[in-house]
Parts: C-alpha cells; sequence; structure tokens
C-alpha cells in the first residue's frame, strides 16, 4: 500500500464526497418536467424546462459526435498550453488561469444552492467564489485547498455533462486513459507537471495530504529526546496526491448516466470508479507513480455494465 490506512482512507472518503456532491449539482442544471396549463388546449400538459448554467456556461445544443471532437481539441489545447506554461515557468499566467476556473466553477456550485430561492444567486455566487478563489491560489494552505476541490470538480462537471452521449464518453474516457498511460508511464509529463505546480506555483489540481510516515516520526521522537546539534534538520514529508482528471472524469461519467437513466444507475457508476480507486491505492507501491485513469475507466465500464444488466438502459 502507497500509503498508510488512514491515509488511504482520507482520499476516498474526499472522492466520494465529491461524486456525490457532483451528482446534485449536476441534478440542479439538468431539464425538469413541470405540468403547466396551455392557453391552446384548455388543459395542463408536461414540458421540458431547462436550467440553465449561469456566465454564459450553458453549452450549445450540438449533436454529441461534434461535441467528443471539441472537448478532444480543446484537451490537447489546454495540455499544450500548460506545457508551454511550465517550460516557461510563466507563473502569473498560471495562477491566473487557476483563479478563474476555480472561480466559475465555485460560483456554478454556489448558484446550484442559491437558484431556487434567490432571484441574484449568480451574484451572491460569485461574491463567495471569487474570494475563496483567490485564498486557494494566492494563499494557499492545504486545507482551505481540498475544501475547495470538493466543490471545484462538481463544477466542471456541470458544464461537461450536457455535450456528452453514452457512446462519446467512452471514446472519451478510453482516450484519457491511453494519455494517462503514455503521460505517467512513458513522458514522466505529469509528475513534471504535478511538481512544477507544487513546487514553484504552490499550488495543484487535485487532492493533497501531506502527512508523515512512522519512520520520520521516529526520527523526530529521537531528534527531540537526543542533545544532538541536528534538532533544526529539515523533515521530509510525504504527500499522498489524487489528480484531478481522476477525480472529473468519474464524476463526468457518472453525470452523463445520471442525466440519461437516473440516480440508480449513475450511483452504479460511482460505485465502480470507486472500487477502482480503493484497488489502486491498497496495491500500488511506495514511491511509484501511477496512472490512475485506466483503473478508473475499467470501474465505470464495471459500472455501466451492471447498469444495463439491471435493465437501467
Amino acid at each position: 500500500m502507497k500509503h498508510n490506512l488512514k491515509i488511504t482512507i482520507v482520499l476516498i472518503a474526499m472522492f466520494i464526497i465529491t461524486q456525490l456532491i457532483g451528482l446534485w449539482v449536476i441534478h440542479s442544471y439538468s431539464p425538469v418536467s413541470q405540468i403547466v396549463y396551455s392557453a391552446d388546449t384548455g388543459e395542463n400538459v408536461s414540458v421540458i424546462v431547462d436550467q440553465p448554467l449561469p456566465y454564459g456556461m450553458q453549452p450549445p445544443e450540438n449533436s454529441p459526435a461534434p461535441n467528443l471532437i471539441s472537448i478532444i481539441i480543446s484537451f490537447v489545447i489546454a495540455i499544450a498550453f500548460v506545457l508551454l506554461l511550465t517550460k516557461f515557468k510563466f507563473k502569473f499566467f498560471m495562477k491566473g488561469w487557476f483563479f478563474v476556473v476555480v472561480a466559475l466553477a465555485l460560483a456554478i456550485v454556489f448558484n446550484a444552492v442559491f437558484k431556487n430561492f434567490l432571484a441574484s444567486s449568480w451574484i451572491i455566487a460569485l461574491i463567495i467564489s471569487v474570494p475563496l478563489a483567490f485564498y486557494k491560489v494566492y494563499k494557499p494552505h492545504f486545507i482551505v485547498h481540498n475544501l475547495t476541490e470538493l466543490l471545484v470538480y462538481p463544477g466542471i462537471g456541470a458544464v461537461f455533462v450536457p455535450i456528452l452521449s453514452i457512446w462519446t464518453l467512452i471514446i472519451l474516457l478510453i482516450l484519457i486513459s491511453i494519455y494517462d498511460m503514455w503521460a505517467v508511464w512513458h513522458s514522466g509529463v505529469m509528475q513534471k507537471m504535478a511538481k512544477f505546480q507544487m513546487n514553484e506555483l504552490k499550488i495543484f489540481g487535485g487532492f493533497f495530504v501531506p502527512y508523515l510516515t512512522k519512520e520520520v516520526r521516529d526520527k523526530i521522537k529521537k531528534m527531540r529526546l537526543s542533545k544532538s546539534k541536528n534538532k533544526n534538520k529539515k523533515i521530509k514529508i510525504s504527500m499522498a496526491i489524487l489528480g484531478g482528471g481522476d477525480v472529473v472524469f468519474p464524476l463526468i461519467a457518472a453525470g452523463v448516466v445520471l442525466r440519461l437513466a437516473g440516480i440508480i444507475p449513475a450511483l452504479l457508476v460511482t460505485l465502480g470508479a470507486t472500487l477502482s480507486l480503493i484497488y489502486l491505492l491498497l496495491t500500488s507501491e511506495k514511491k511509484k507513480f501511477y496512472p490512475a485513469m485506466p483503473f478508473l475507466t475499467v470501474g465505470i465500464f464495471l459500472g455501466l455494465l451492471a447498469a444495463w444488466a439491471f435493465g437501467c438502459f
């Protein structure tokens, strides 16, 4: 096991909480059926009412295939942009980008909370989100970071879910898994970007939990008891991390299923992804990097198969 049991449970708990919050946010922006009076027929009729995203984030009504192509192109451009900024260490632009994305994602979530009972919910959502995003990006603290991460991915998921179908989702997950394996095992791009974000920018796109291993705690104890001059020696802190993509893509998958087939099959997808993550965390080895998306994709597909077997589709 790569991390101790307590830290592993913390990572899994944050993953599950994010998935559940995300499903609620996605549901809050999903079209709903309402009964209205029709003046033409003189009867009550059922109509589908959209619940659009705020800030002009509502996606266009295109077919899934062009949407998938747009997502892939956007993903490639984003990765290339991040690599360029990382190579030349454009910290100002990267922090600004993080700030905008975090602020909008948080605002989408807070707007979902307030929109049913406040007329200007989108303004209040921004008033809450902007300071949180500023504190997260420019005054980093791991507790604030992780708490806001619980809400950032639900906001991002709410934007992408409406433009995907089951088949485009499957293709996207396969492509992302292939990229993840290449980026971690072959090129090392993921490790380089993560180190740059954490060491240079002091921010990270994902969950991270710093902790002391048993060996380090024993060293600290010995240093305190000894009269050695090494009491001010630097201590290496271990870090348990779970990348943002490993959180948001399972959420997007569950969200697509939620809009298509309902909450039970969506929860089956979440369960499959969670079990895959647990397996990865329990079987991974210390000081080794693993691409999580191939494991999570297998879990998502098993969840989809389970939902299909129970007649949910």
